[in-house]
C-alpha cells in the first residue's frame, strides 16, 4: 500500500466517485479553480469541468439548499463548507430539510447528499475553532462520520457518496497532512462500524478523529510502564456502533472517553450513558471523560494548546483510574 496524506485520500475518494458516477458533483466556496481552501479539491475542476465542480458565492445556506434540491432531483452532490463553524448559517437546510425530507415524503423523495467540512483549531479564535459533531449526531435522519486516518477517510467518504441519505462528513484541519497507508485499488468501508485500533487489557480508551492519534501515543507510552490500553476508534458517530466498546469494556473493566469537543452534553456523555446502562456489571470504576476546556477558544497559541487533552493528560488519567 502507498503512503498518502489524509488530504490526498479524501481527494482520491472524490475523484474515483466522480469518475464512476456522472451524477456526483461538487459545490462550495473556492472548490473549483482554486482547488478548495485546504486544497482537497485541487485538480478536479480541470479534470471534470465547471459543470461538475461548481464555485458558489459565500452563502452556506444557498450551498446546502442547492445541494438538497440537486439531490432530490437525482444528482449526488458533495457540498463543501469551508469550516464546520459556517454550518451554523445553514442549520435550517441541514436539520429541517436534508435530515427530514425522506421521512416527510414517506420515502418518495431522498437526499443522497454529503456535506464535507473540517472542524478544529489553529489560531482561528473563538468563532472559527469549534466542533459541532454532537449537534449533528443529535438529529435523526443525519449520518455523521468523523474519520481519523487516511485509509478510513477514503473508504468512508466513498461509502458516504454512495449512501441514499444525507451524511455530515467532518474532517479535521490538523489531520490533512497526516500520512497513512492507503490501498491503490478500489475499496469502501461500511458506515456505522467502530474499530479497535490498538489491543490492550487494562483500560479501554474510546475516541475518534484527531484524538485517536493522541490516545494511541499515550497508549504506547503507558505500555512501557506495563499498562496496556485498548483504543477503540468510533469512526462514525451516528449510527453509533458500541459493539467494539462493549467487548473491550468486558475485558478491561474500565473506560476512558477522549474527545476534542466540550464534554457537557457531548458525545462522551452519550457513550458513558450507554456503557453504564449496558455494561454496568463489567465496570470496576466509573467511566471517565476527557475533553476540551469549557470556554470559548482563545486566540493566543500558548493558551490554545492548553485547551485539549494531550498525551500527558491521557496518561495521568489512565494511571489515576488504575490507582
Amino acid at each position: 500500500m502507498a503512503l498518502k496524506t489524509y488530504r490526498d485520500a479524501v481527494r482520491e475518494a472524490l475523484r474515483e466517485e466522480m469518475a464512476r458516477d456522472p451524477n456526483v458533483i461538487i459545490l462550495g466556496e473556492e472548490v473549483g479553480v482554486w482547488g478548495g481552501t485546504y486544497a482537497v479539491t485541487r485538480g478536479l475542476h480541470e479534470e471534470f469541468g465547471a459543470k461538475r465542480v461548481i464555485d458558489t458565492p459565500i452563502a452556506e445556506a444557498a450551498i446546502v439548499g442547492a445541494a438538497v434540491g440537486a439531490a432530490m432531483g437525482g444528482l449526488r452532490p458533495v457540498a463543501e463548507l469551508m469550516t464546520v463553524n459556517f454550518s451554523l448559517v445553514a442549520m435550517d437546510q441541514i436539520v429541517n430539510s436534508a435530515a427530514k425530507i425522506r421521512y416527510m415524503f414517506g420515502g418518495q423523495a431522498k437526499v443522497p447528499l454529503v456535506i464535507r467540512t473540517p472542524a478544529g483549531w489553529g489560531q482561528l479564535a473563538a468563532t472559527h475553532s469549534q466542533f459541532f459533531e454532537a449537534w449533528f449526531a443529535h438529529v435523526p435522519g443525519l449520518t455523521v462520520v468523523m474519520p481519523a486516518t487516511p485509509y478510513d477517510a477514503k473508504g468512508l467518504l466513498k461509502s458516504a457518496i454512495r449512501s441514499e441519505n444525507p451524511v455530515m462528513f467532518i474532517e479535521h484541519f490538523r489531520l490533512y497532512g497526516v500520512k497513512g497507508e492507503v490501498p491503490d485499488g478500489e475499496y469502501t468501508l461500511p458506515i456505522g462500524v467502530s474499530e479497535v485500533k490498538r489491543a490492550g487489557k487494562d483500560v479501554t480508551i474510546v475516541t475518534y478523529s484527531r484524538m485517536l492519534h493522541t490516545s494511541l501515543a499515550a497508549a504506547e507510552t503507558l505500555s512501557k510502564d506495563g499498562i496496556e490500553c485498548e483504543v477503540v476508534d468510533l469512526r462514525t458517530l451516528r449510527p453509533l456502533d458500541m459493539r467494539a466498546v462493549y467487548e473491550s469494556v468486558k475485558k478491561t473493566h474500565r473506560a476512558l472517553i477522549v474527545e476534542e469537543d466540550w464534554t457537557t452534553l457531548g458525545m462522551g456523555a452519550e457513550i458513558a450513558a450507554r456503557i453504564g446502562r449496558d455494561r454496568f456489571d463489567d465496570l470496576d470504576a466509573p467511566v471517565e471523560r476527557l475533553g476540551q476546556v469549557e470556554v470559548p477558544m482563545p486566540y493566543a497559541k500558548n493558551l490554545e494548546e492548553m485547551m485539549f487533552p494531550d498525551e500527558k493528560l491521557v496518561i495521568d488519567r489512565v494511571k489515576t483510574m488504575l490507582a
